[in-house]
C-alpha cells in the first residue's frame, strides 16, 4: 500500500487472493490486483470505494463479472481488465460509472461483440479490444466509432468484410482513432478468400449501393396493369427490397383511408435477379390498379457497406362504373305509407373528363373532380 501526498494507491499481486479484497481503505483512489487467483468480481465488490478512479485488474483468472459489480463508482476513469479469462462482458454495468473513458479488455476470449453495446460506450475514449477471439462487428459500433473513441482492434481472427474494411480505411489516416498494430490484417476468412493476409487495397473493392429507378414518377388509369424497377449496384452484391410507405387519395378520401392497411408496409411480391457480381435488379407487378394502389415506393438496397433507397411515386387516374341498382320487384303507389322511402336518384354524368372519380359504398354516392 501506497500514499503519496494527496492520493491512496492500493496494489495487490499475491498469488493466494482469490477474492476481492475487503478491506482496502475507502479513501483509495487507484487499485491494482494483478497475478492473483481471483476467478469472479461479485456484486457491489467495491461498493465502499466512491473515491476510486483507476481499477486494474489484470492478468488474474476472472471468467465472470455481475453485472452490478462496479455500481457505486461515479468517480471511475480507467478500467483495465487485460489477460483474464472473459468470454462475456456485462456492458451494461458502465452505466455505473458516467465518467469512464478508458476501458481495457486486452487478451481474453471475447467471441463476439453484441449490438448493445453501442448504448453504453458513448463516454469511452479509448476502447481495446485487442487480442481476443472476434471476427465481425455489428453496425451499430461502426456509427459510434466513427470518428469518436481510439480503438485497438488487431490480433483477432477477423471476418474481412466491409465493415473491417471501413475501419482499416480509418486506421490508415493522419491522427487515426482507430489502431491496427499491422496494416496487414490477418483474417480467418475473407469475402472471396480464406487464411490469407488482407490489404487495402484487396478490400477496397467494398462499395455502398446506388439504387436508381426506371422512372421516378408512374401515372397509370385505374384498372390497368404497372410495372415498377429499380437497379442496384455495389460489392457485395446488394439485395434489394419494396417498400410501400404512403397512400395517395384524390377524392372520397376517407372511404379509402378507412380502408387502407398499415404502412410503412414490406412488400413480399416482387422479383430479383442479380445478373453479374455487383449488380442486381428487381421488378414488381401490380395488376388491376385501384385507388389504395396510388402512393409512394421505396426500393431498398442493402449490403454489408450501406443501405440506399429511391423512391418512386405512383398515381392513379381514372373513372369506376356506376353500379346498377336492383329494380323493385313492384311499384310503390303514391298512398304507401311513409316508411317506404324514395329511392336515391343517381345523378346523370355526360361527356365526363378523364380526370373526374367516382366512389361510392351500398347507401351513399359520391362524386368528386380532381383540382388541378
Amino acid at each position: 500500500m501506497m500514499r503519496g501526498t494527496q492520493e491512496r494507491l492500493v496494489q495487490c499481486s499475491d498469488p493466494g487472493i482469490t477474492a476481492v479484497p475487503i478491506s482496502v481503505p475507502a479513501d483509495t483512489v487507484k487499485l491494482r490486483l494483478e497475478k492473483t487467483l481471483i476467478s469472479k468480481v461479485s456484486r457491489a465488490a467495491f461498493y465502499n470505494l466512491s473515491e476510486l478512479r483507476f481499477l486494474w485488474l489484470t492478468y488474474n483468472s476472472i471468467t465472470l463479472i455481475h453485472p452490478s459489480s462496479f455500481v457505486n463508482l461515479k468517480a471511475m476513469r480507467e478500467l483495465r481488465l487485460d489477460g483474464n479469462l472473459l468470454t462475456s462482458f456485462p456492458w451494461e454495468g458502465l452505466r455505473d460509472m458516467p465518467r469512464l473513458q478508458t476501458l481495457g479488455l486486452h487478451n481474453n476470449r471475447l467471441s463476439s461483440l453484441p449490438a448493445h453495446a453501442a448504448l453504453f460506450l458513448p463516454n469511452i475514449t479509448y476502447l481495446d479490444l485487442s487480442s481476443n477471439r472476434l471476427t465481425i462487428l455489428p453496425a451499430e459500433l461502426l456509427d459510434l466509432w466513427f470518428p469518436l473513441p481510439g480503438q485497438s482492434l488487431h490480433d483477432n481472427p477477423w471476418l474481412c468484410d466491409c465493415q473491417i474494411s471501413m475501419l482499416m480505411s480509418l486506421s490508415m489516416t493522419l491522427g487515426s482513432t482507430v489502431v491496427l498494430m499491422d496494416q496487414l490484417l490477418m483474417c480467418s476468412k475473407s469475402l472471396s478468400q480464406s487464411e490469407l493476409l488482407q490489404t487495402q487495397a484487396e478490400l477496397s473493392r467494398c462499395m455502398r449501393p446506388s439504387v436508381q429507378p426506371a422512372a421516378t414518377r408512374v401515372i397509370s388509369p385505374m384498372g390497368s396493369n404497372v410495372i415498377l424497377r429499380c437497379d442496384a449496384t455495389g460489392y457485395p452484391t446488394p439485395t434489394l427490397t419494396w417498400i410501400k410507405t404512403s397512400t395517395y387519395t384524390n377524392c372520397c378520401q376517407q372511404d379509402i383511408l378507412d380502408n387502407s392497411e398499415q404502412l410503412p408496409r414490406i412488400l413480399e411480391s416482387f422479383m430479383q435477379e442479380s445478373p453479374r457480381v455487383g449488380v442486381r435488379w428487381s421488378i414488381i407487378s401490380l395488376n388491376g390498379l385501384s385507388y389504395k394502389d396510388a402512393g409512394e415506393y421505396r426500393c431498398q438496397a442493402r449490403n454489408m457497406a450501406g443501405i440506399s433507397e429511391a423512391l418512386i411515386k405512383l398515381k392513379v387516374m381514372g373513372i369506376t362504373k356506376l353500379p346498377h341498382l336492383p329494380k323493385k320487384s313492384r311499384k310503390i303507389s303514391s298512398k304507401s305509407p311513409s316508411k317506404y322511402r324514395k329511392p336515391y336518384q343517381i345523378p346523370a354524368i355526360t361527356n365526363a373528363p378523364s380526370f373526374l372519380c367516382v366512389c361510392y359504398r351500398a347507401d351513399v354516392m359520391a362524386v368528386g373532380k380532381k383540382r388541378k
